[in-house]
């Protein structure tokens, strides 16, 4: 028996993704709750179109505790005129809203990591409707995807801008192209720990061109990692041709996680004390790291130390750690570009 095909979305968009013009709304999803008996969750998105032309599909806060997406997106939503526009560009700014007014990585609804949940299903907890919204409705609309990431609330980061390895080279150059064109003060042919269930992964396998950005973190937005977000945000619309003029392009550093020897995780909880900072040029056999047993003095602390010679690309950030949280990342400078 052939598989039954999913049902349709439960999402109602407010707004008219075929229609010209500027149009702020938003996705509604039902949710009936113990306050709202026919209540809905309503996913801010702005759409602005003038002519044909490619669509940029741009989101934030696919994890609620990422600021620079945010900051950047909802004053592109209100600056950005269809006369500076030829083509489409798709703002969600809070893609995952639950967890962004929350301020948590996962939603408070049902504990869903987002960036975890693709494909998604229509008929699936709230974040996975959410996921199968964006697969199924926002994705086929785009030719080029940039989802704004930071470090959250437990992870920092050197602000980059990221695309991944590709079985398709020629569609591994266009998110590469577009990586460049963000400009971010470095750039890396990111590796993850785990691609099942992200948005990345959904966009990459639809054959379109993706990029993503590690902009900071702490759980918080600086003013630099707040502009380098809109400027890159902007670089990339240039970039596709949806805006006219030059991009506001500067210097970057290329970085490479080439194994899974970029990550060193904790292998017990304790008080970290860190030996270098972030953008830090490392040795292999270099400690990183110093892990302080808690409950008794006098113990020696356990030493992480780096697995390759490269730099501190990104570290845990709360003074206390668990077993098993990535402590840092560390990444190997390339001459030139992927």
């Amino acid at each position: 028996m052939p598989m039954a095909l999913p049902g349709p979305s439960p999402i109602v968009p407010t707004v008219d993704f075929a229609a010209q013009g500027v149009q702020h709304g938003h996705l509604r999803l039902p949710h009936s709750r113990d306050d709202s008996a026919w209540g809905s969750i309503m996913i801010p998105v702005c759409v602005i179109a003038q002519g044909e032309g490619p669509t940029a599909l741009l989101t934030g806060a696919n994890h609620g505790d990422e600021y620079e997406g945010p900051a950047a997106l909802y004053e592109l939503a209100r600056t950005l005129y269809p006369a500076q526009v030829t083509g489409r560009v798709i703002i969600a700014p809070a893609l995952n809203y639950p967890a962004f007014l929350a301020g948590t990585r996962t939603s408070p609804i049902d504990k869903g990591n987002l960036n975890r949940s693709f494909p998604g299903r229509p008929d699936g907890s709230v974040t996975q409707k959410i996921a199968d919204y964006v697969t199924r409705a926002l994705v086929p609309l785009a030719d080029i995807v940039l989802d704004l990431h930071s470090g959250g609330r437990t992870l920092d980061f050197l602000p980059y801008a990221a695309a991944h390895e590709l079985p398709d080279k020629a569609q591994q150059a266009r998110c590469f192209a577009a990586v460049a064109a963000f400009a971010a003060p470095y750039s890396m042919k990111m590796l993850e720990i785990d691609a099942v269930g992200m948005l990345d992964t959904a966009v990459e396998n639809a054959g379109k061109t993706f990029v993503t950005t590690e902009l900071g973190g702490a759980g918080t937005a600086t003013a630099r990692s707040i502009a380098i977000a809109r400027r890159g945000v902007l670089n990339v619309l240039h970039h596709a041709g949806i805006l006219s003029g030059q991009p506001q392009t500067g210097p970057t550093r290329w970085l490479d996680m080439p194994s899974a020897a970029c990550f060193v995780c904790a292998q017990d909880g304790g008080l970290v004390a860190f030996a270098h900072d972030l953008g830090d040029a490392l040795r292999q056999g270099d400690v990183v790291a110093r892990v302080y047993p808690l409950g008794r003095t006098g113990c020696a602390p356990m030493e992480y130390r780096a697995g390759m010679d490269g730099i501190l690309a990104a570290r845990h950030v709360p003074g206390l750690l668990q077993a098993g949280d990535c402590l840092c990342v560390i990444a190997q400078q390339r001459e030139e570009g992927i």
